[in-house]
Parts: structure tokens; C-alpha cells; sequence
């Protein structure tokens, strides 16, 4: 029985050194990361961080990712702290420059807080894509290319753009509702196993997926 890589090591396949498992590499507290996610960049293939930016530990945001998501090169996760103060007149930012001006550094109350930003679980994206702050993707979604997410995205669909829309579902509501049933990243590695090819290559139909789901053992 094949149980798949380790999910503690950074580098799972020896032979691609620029894809590390995410959460075997993160440092910071407030970025946290499920088993099998990966990161794929030729570049810095462990510098994950340096592209979650704004992300200062007094606001408390955080940046959530799920299990088994696909994380291409030029990912940028804009955080909370890269918002200005956008109820007066002007949106600049006197205080951050000194010389006196930070007298008038406004309270936190004061500035946009969008909350956490959080992936759901086999969420796929795609090259140069950017993640505004509070955005919530689903399960299942893919995200194209040099997409810039400014609101949510659903389940199982497909966004791409500037600012993205959604392109179409992958499935119909009822195999979306069965799928997110099953959760299948919530499986045991052992089931997970032994129904890749049901996971990446098969058909799906309405019974196929019943089919899969009474199979599952949680």
C-alpha cells in the first residue's frame, strides 16, 4: 500500500527542487497552512513569505490556507495593513512620515479592516495571481493566471481577470453539494491512496460521485 510523501518534509520530491510543502517552511504565527499544500517557484521556492505582504502582527489578520492546494509562482497576498484611511478627504498617509505628522496617526478603529484571508482546501492558482485582504476562496476553486481576487470566490468554480469573475462552475450544484460531502482531503492518507485515480481521472457523474462517497471512511 503506497501512503504518499511525508508531509513534513519540505522538499516531498527530490527531483523538483523548486516545489516545498507551504506549511514545512512558514515562520510566522499568523500564516497557517494544511498538510500537502504546495508552493511551486523556481526562484525561491521557500520564500513563501515575502510574497504576504502588509502584514503586521498588531492588526491580527491572518492568512488561512487549506489542504492539497496548488500554489503557482507570483502568488501576492495584500493583507490588511496595506489599507489607508479612506473616510476623510484624502487617503494619504501623513503619520508614516514623521517629522511631527505621526502625532496624527489615526486609530486602528479608524482604518478598513477586511478580516482574515482564507483558501479553502484544493484550491489551484495559477501564475502572477493577487489576493486582496479579507477575500474567502472556496474549496475547489481554480484561479487563473494574473487574476487579481477582490471579492470571494465560490466552490468549485473558476475565476480569472482584473478584477476576476467567474468564468464557469466545474460541476453542477448537486455534484458540488456531494463533493462537498465528502471532503475528501479530510480522508484518511491511506483512502486518500487508494482512490487517486477516482480523485483526478475519472469521470464525474452524479452516481460516481455516490459511489465515492459511500466507499469513504472517516
Amino acid at each position: 500500500m503506497t501512503t504518499g510523501p511525508d508531509p513534513k518534509e519540505v522538499y516531498p520530491n527530490p527531483a523538483i527542487k523548486e516545489l516545498v510543502f507551504l506549511n514545512n517552511t512558514i515562520k510566522n504565527p499568523n500564516i497557517k497552512v494544511g498538510d500537502f499544500t504546495y508552493y511551486d517557484d523556481p526562484k525561491n521556492p521557500e520564500g513563501f513569505e515575502e510574497h504576504v505582504t502588509h502584514h503586521y502582527e498588531f492588526l491580527g489578520d491572518q492568512l488561512i490556507i487549506g489542504k492539497f492546494c496548488s500554489i503557482a509562482a507570483g502568488i501576492e497576498f495584500i493583507m490588511n495593513g496595506a489599507n489607508h484611511v479612506m473616510a476623510g478627504i484624502t487617503t494619504y498617509p501623513f503619520n508614516i512620515l514623521g517629522s511631527g505628522w505621526e502625532q496624527h496617526t489615526p486609530q486602528l478603529a479608524d482604518l478598513p479592516f477586511k478580516g482574515d484571508t482564507v483558501v479553502g482546501n484544493d484550491v489551484w492558482f495559477g501564475q502572477n495571481v493577487t489576493v486582496l485582504p479579507g477575500v474567502t476562496i472556496g474549496d475547489g476553486a481554480i484561479i487563473g493566471a494574473n487574476s487579481v481576487l477582490t471579492k470571494d470566490v465560490a466552490p468549485y468554480t473558476v475565476v480569472g481577470g482584473n478584477p476576476a469573475r467567474l468564468i464557469k462552475s466545474r460541476f453542477s450544484s448537486a455534484i458540488i453539494t456531494q463533493l462537498e460531502t465528502l471532503k475528501w482531503w479530510e480522508q484518511d492518507i491511506a483512502w486518500i491512496s487508494a482512490h487517486i485515480d477516482d480523485l483526478m481521472v475519472s469521470k464525474i457523474t452524479e452516481t460516481g460521485v455516490n459511489e465515492l462517497i459511500l466507499s469513504t471512511k472517516v
